[in-house]
C-alpha cells in the first residue's frame, strides 16, 4: 500500500495551477447521458473522475480521455443502454448516484446501488428520492439498489427539500430536464459547481432560471447535438493550497482561479492574519509572523465549506489563543483530529464543535488518512511539522487531488510517495 513520507519545515516558494473541480465534474458527466455528444475541457485527473466514467461506459456511453490536453470526450447514440450502476462501480464514489435522474428522465427506469464515498457520515439518498418520487418516480430500495421507474415519464412539479442538499438538488435538476412541463425547486444548494451544472444544461437547451435558492426548469425532450463546455475551478483544492501558503509559505502563487466565488473562504483567512494580493484570475499568499484565532461554523455555500474545515484546523493549532470550529453539515467529520493529536495538536471536540489551541509546535509521526479532506489535513500539518510525517491510506487523496505531490514539490516541498 502506498504512503507519503513529508519532511517538514521546509519554506514554500513557487506557484501552483488549480485543476478543474471535481465536484463540478461529477453531476456534469453524470448529465451526459442526457445528450448526443459532448466536450469537456479542464477536467481534473482524479480517482473519482476516472470511477464515474467507467460507470458511464459500463451503462453504455462511449468516452474518451485525453489526459495531456485534460478533455474527455463523450458519445451517447445508443436507443437502448444499460439502466444499471452496480455497487462495485458506486461504493467507493458517492457522486454514483447522480445517474438516478438522468437514467430516470430519459429512459423511464433506473436501478443504482447505494452509494459509498468517504465515511464522514450517514449522508443518507432520502432528499433525492423525495425529490424523484415528486417527480412522479415510482421507486423501493431492494438488496441494496435504488430501483426506480415512471412509465409514463416524469412530470414537473413544486418541490420544497426540508434541508439544503447539494446532492439532491442536483440530482433534481438532472432529472426535471426531461420531465413534462415546469419544476419549482425551492431550498435549493446553490454552490458554484452546481451553477456550472446549469450554465452545461444551458448549453444542452434547457430553460433554468435561478434565484437566490430557487431553481426553475423547463422540461426538455428533444436529443441535443455536439456542444463543449471548460469546468470551473477546483475551490477545495484552491482553499487547500492557500491554507498550505499560508503554513508555510514564503511567497505562493496560486493561479487559474476565480477569487469571487470563494470570497468568504478568503475573509476567514484575513481575519486570521494573512496576507495575500488578490487579482482576477489569481491570489499570491505572502509569509504571515502572527496568527490570530478565529471562531465559526460550516455552512452551506456562500457559507464556509465543510471540506474545508479539517485544513483550517491545521491553520488554528498555529494561532495564538484557543479558536472554535462547529461542523453543521457531517456527523462523523472530526476523524483527522486523533491523528492531528498525535503530532501534538492540542484539540477538544465536544458535540460538534472543535476547540483547538495554539499555537503549538506539531511533530512529525506515523498518521492514517480518514477520507479525503482529513488526509490533506494530514499533509498540511506534516509541511510544517518538525522531523518526518508519514502518511498512510493516501488512497483517499487521490480521490479529489491531482498530482499533489508535485505541485507541493514544484513549491520546494519534501514530500515523496512510497
Amino acid at each position: 500500500m502506498q504512503k507519503l513520507l513529508i519532511k517538514g519545515k521546509r519554506e514554500l516558494n513557487g506557484s501552483i495551477s488549480i485543476s478543474g473541480s471535481k465536484n463540478a465534474t461529477l453531476p456534469i458527466l453524470a448529465a451526459s447521458i442526457l445528450a448526443n455528444e459532448i466536450k469537456l475541457t479542464n477536467v481534473p485527473l482524479v480517482k473519482d473522475i476516472f470511477t464515474m466514467l467507467e460507470l458511464l461506459e459500463f451503462i453504455g456511453i462511449k468516452a474518451k480521455i485525453k489526459k495531456r490536453e485534460k478533455t474527455i470526450e463523450l458519445k451517447n447514440k445508443k436507443k437502448n443502454i444499460n439502466t444499471l450502476a452496480p455497487y462495485k462501480l458506486v461504493k467507493t464514489m458517492r457522486a454514483g448516484v447522480l445517474v438516478l435522474g438522468p437514467l430516470l428522465t430519459k429512459y423511464k427506469k433506473a436501478k443504482v446501488s447505494l452509494p459509498g464515498g468517504c465515511a464522514i457520515g450517514t449522508r443518507p439518498v432520502d432528499l433525492h428520492l423525495l425529490a424523484l418520487k415528486k417527480l412522479g418516480a415510482k421507486i423501493k430500495i431492494k438488496n441494496g439498489y435504488i430501483i426506480a421507474e415512471a412509465k409514463r415519464g416524469l412530470m414537473g412539479t413544486k418541490i420544497k427539500f426540508p434541508s439544503i442538499s447539494v446532492g439532491a438538488t442536483e440530482n433534481a435538476i438532472l432529472a426535471a430536464f426531461g420531465a413534462s412541463g415546469k419544476t419549482i425547486l425551492t431550498n435549493c444548494a446553490v454552490e458554484p459547481e452546481i451553477l456550472d451544472l446549469i450554465d452545461f444544461l444551458k448549453k444542452l437547451g434547457c430553460k433554468i432560471l435561478i434565484s437566490k435558492r430557487k431553481i426553475i426548469i423547463q422540461g426538455k425532450k428533444n436529443e441535443v447535438k455536439n456542444i463543449k463546455h471548460r469546468i470551473i475551478f477546483d475551490r477545495i483544492e484552491a482553499g487547500t493550497y492557500l491554507i498550505a501558503g499560508a503554513l508555510a509559505g514564503k511567497k505562493i502563487l496560486i493561479k487559474n482561479i476565480n477569487p469571487k466565488l470563494i470570497k468568504y473562504e478568503l475573509k476567514i483567512l484575513k481575519s486570521m492574519g494573512i496576507k495575500m494580493k488578490i487579482s482576477k484570475t489569481w491570489i499570491c499568499i505572502y509569509k504571515s509572523k502572527l496568527y490570530k484565532k478565529i471562531n465559526l461554523s460550516t455552512s452551506p455555500y456562500p457559507g464556509f465549506p465543510t471540506d474545508l474545515q479539517a485544513q483550517l484546523m491545521v491553520l488554528m493549532t498555529q494561532a495564538k489563543g484557543s479558536s472554535k470550529i462547529k461542523e453543521n453539515i457531517f456527523e462523523n467529520r472530526f476523524m483527522h483530529v486523533p491523528e492531528l493529536r498525535r503530532m501534538g495538536a492540542r484539540i477538544e471536540i465536544k458535540n460538534k464543535i472543535a476547540q483547538v489551541f495554539g499555537p503549538t509546535k506539531l511533530i512529525g509521526a506515523e498518521v492514517m488518512a480518514t477520507d479525503l479532506r482529513a488526509s490533506v489535513s494530514l499533509v498540511l500539518a506534516g509541511l510544517i511539522a518538525e522531523n518526518r510525517t508519514i502518511l498512510n491510506r493516501i488512497y483517499h487523496l487521490d480521490r479529489g487531488y491531482e498530482q499533489l505531490e508535485e505541485k507541493l514539490k514544484k513549491c520546494k516541498a519534501e514530500i515523496k510517495r512510497v
